[in-house]
């Protein structure tokens, strides 16, 4: 039976990074005492917008600690026009380091059950899946769009490994979820991906969805398909259930 916490406890929060940098993020939780896991809400390529803050309290009602990195927090929020500039500049690996602080974060938790799930679209879903494929501190990632998993140039000075190359070192249980009408990642890729993953016996479930573009979860943006989403949420629900909570 799945208990509802409509009593949180959510706010700005901080945490160090690998170089000691204090890295800002929103954090929410139970306001009851318990054991619970952790989940991280890695942020899109826009920043650390509102419906990652959301998505937080949304996880916290169904019994997680969730927490949304700022991973801009060096460089500043980029303005419109420099999102793509400055996500392509920022390292992988500090993304993956932060993302490693925030893993060790939830886990410091007092009231933390010691798994750590990972989620993230777009960009986002990007370094989930490295995140995945790198770090012994998380249990299940879910992976939602998450474009230039295979990148259309070579590798460069900030990304040198392409994520699809990472795949043999997946660590955890792995969602994967696609729409029929993205681009980037587009369908070839996806396929890709699933083919990596059943080469190298990995643990994954998978969705494509027909009607559903880029960013279909993102119920702040036009392409927002209520359909498509509302089974995401019940279907990432039910992966985390099984590999967090048991």
């Amino acid at each position: 039976m799945v208990t509802t916490f409509a009593n949180l406890e959510s706010d700005m929060t901080q945490y160090s990074g690998p170089d000691g940098t204090q890295i800002d993020a929103y954090l929410s939780q139970p306001a009851v005492p318990g054991n619970y896991p952790g989940v991280i809400v890695t942020m899109e390529g826009m920043g650390l917008e509102d419906h990652m803050k959301d998505l937080c309290r949304r996880f916290a009602e169904q019994g997680y600690i969730a927490i949304a990195p700022d991973l801009y927090t060096r460089e500043g929020r980029p303005a419109p026009d420099k999102v793509l500039e400055t996500l392509f500049s920022v390292p992988d690996s500090q993304t993956i380091g932060d993302l490693e602080g925030a893993a060790l974060f939830l886990k410091s938790n007092p009231h933390a059950n010691g798994k750590v799930g990972i989620i993230g679209f777009c960009s986002g879903g990007r370094y989930t899946l490295m995140f995945a494929c790198t770090s012994k501190n998380v249990n299940a990632a879910v992976d939602s769009a998450g474009g230039h998993i295979i990148p259309d140039d070579g590798p460069t000075d900030a990304r040198p490994v392409a994520a699809i190359d990472m795949v043999a070192s997946l660590s955890c249980p792995l969602l994967a979820l696609f729409g029929e009408e993205d681009a980037n990642p587009s369908p070839a890729h996806a396929a890709r991906l699933r083919e990596e993953l059943d080469k190298h016996h990995k643990t994954y479930e998978y969705q494509m969805y027909a009607d559903a573009g880029h960013a279909f979860f993102a119920d702040y943006r036009p392409t927002y398909r209520a359909g498509p989403a509302q089974d995401m949420w019940h279907r990432l629900l039910l992966f985390y259930e099984k590999h967090l909570k048991d």
